[in-house]
């Protein structure tokens, strides 16, 4: 026992001990440094692609978001934002924005898929930021679409309205009609929360969520209009203003004719 103990408090022990851990760690480091640098370039696109997106992004945002992305007085700094604030703006033609206003509009995109893909790629390169989502992200296929609607009515109606229409906000700002938004779009929108919309990030809404919501108001999108004419599924209101206008000119008719008739 004490020739054990002995040899437990030897400092050569304890030093070949320190040396093995030593060289363990710098072995593990070292295999993950040599893989890190292949795993951030496939994340952000290639070198060429990068090099593409940063001369379009010279040629058309950097007016607004300064030569290096770090954001001026007209524009902010996107470092960090992600590939898919870029892919959802630039591909819904909200940016490059024409002129300044309370909310940037949709309109057309001047770009390509693959130019949106590279200045996504350079922008990605500049600072980590949510990613464009994948197809196994997007498809909602599987989703549940009747919790897709609890979870719109909860967290998106009292913008976009319960049946997606949109809607007036603040100091001239508005929640965009949903009816010709696609997955990617949708997807990209509670990802990166733009202008007056909230992040949904992944730990607030999780991707089976999020398709959820897609699958809901793909429905919303695709679903006939049951009682005949939808009159923009704006609700109440202009179903009784069109109720109201179609009596009161009933009214008014009548009242002509009997007048014309007492004669």
């Amino acid at each position: 026992m004490k020739f054990l103990a002995a040899r437990r408090r030897s400092p050569l022990v304890a030093s070949a001990l320190l040396v093995g851990a030593l060289a363990v760690v710098g072995g593990g480091y070292a295999a993950i440094a040599s893989v890190q640098p292949a795993s951030a370039a496939l994340a952000v696109g290639t070198e060429t692609q990068i090099d593409k997106g940063q001369k379009l992004f010279l040629e058309g945002c950097s007016s607004c978001h300064g030569l290096q992305a770090q954001g001026t007085e007209t524009g902010p700094t996107l470092i960090g934002v992600g590939a898919a604030a870029v892919s959802f703006q630039v591909s819904t033609g909200r940016m490059p924005l024409a002129a300044p206003g309370a909310q940037a509009p949709r309109k057309d995109n001047p770009y390509s898929e693959e130019d949106i893909a590279a200045m996504a790629a350079y922008v990605a390169s500049l600072g980590p930021g949510p990613a464009i989502p994948t197809a196994e992200q997007l498809d909602y296929s599987n989703a549940d679409m009747p919790y897709g609607g609890e979870l719109f009515r909860i967290n998106c109606s009292q913008c976009h309205q319960a049946a997606g229409q949109g809607g007036a906000l603040t100091q001239g700002k508005y929640a965009p009609n949903l009816m010709e938004a696609t997955p990617q779009v949708i997807y990209e929108a509670m990802l990166t929360g733009p202008q007056s919309m909230p992040v949904f990030s992944d730990a607030t809404l999780p991707t089976k969520d999020k398709q959820a919501i897609i699958a809901y108001i793909r429905h919303l999108q695709e679903a006939p209009s049951q009682g005949g004419l939808s009159l923009g599924k704006f609700g109440p209101v202009t179903e009784g203003v069109f109720l109201a206008t179609a009596i009161f000119a009933a009214l008014i008719g009548a009242a002509v004719w009997i007048g014309i008739k007492s004669r």
